[in-house]
């Protein structure tokens, strides 16, 4: 059996390449997206994103050993199925967007459940620096998944608006 130090290391390359495939992927979501809102907030997560990278990297030197990552088949299956999406539903529409916003909270939700496990190891493992750290992450994937939440509603409801408007032209077109 692993020791908690070697299992945590583990988790953290996972988490590691993680975030460095989620950095690559950002922008194509952020082309992607019909809504300027979602866009700018794709955009916004991926500097997010850097600095997250940056506390890793950190956490590593606190544990005196070298940044790496090892593949992490779970986000490779997340980031394919947002590649896929974006395959099959080729014109930007809000639907897609909705589409877009779920690969996105797949990825938080992802992050964040690897995010409190490490934590909850580092508190054990008494490294109080390591902890500080991955708190400050794990608080902005909650945020950005807060975020999404409400965009993806904006996004749906704005559409809907859009759609009744329309339907409402069509039938005084009529009358």
């Amino acid at each position: 059996m692993q020791t908690l130090d070697r299992l945590f290391l583990d988790q953290l390359k996972d988490t590691y390449y993680a975030e460095r495939q989620i950095l690559k992927t950002l922008p194509k979501m952020a082309k992607a997206a019909d809504s300027p809102a979602l866009a700018e907030a794709f955009t916004q997560h991926r500097l997010q994103t850097q600095g997250q990278i940056e506390r890793l990297q950190e956490v590593f030197e606190v544990l005196g050993k070298r940044a790496a990552g090892v593949t992490c088949e779970a986000i490779n299956g997340i980031i394919e199925e947002c590649e896929e999406l974006l395959e099959e539903d080729k014109d930007k529409s809000p639907v897609r967007d909705a589409g877009l916003v779920a690969c996105g909270q797949a990825v938080e939700h992802y992050e964040i459940a690897r995010y409190g496990t490490m934590i909850a190891w580092s508190k054990r493992m008494g490294a109080d620096r390591i902890t500080q750290l991955l708190e400050e992450t794990l608080a902005e994937e909650k945020q950005t998944d807060l975020d999404l939440t409400e965009l993806s509603e904006q996004i749906l409801t704005e559409s809907n608006d859009g759609q009744n408007q329309q339907a409402e032209g069509k039938q005084k077109a009529k009358a």
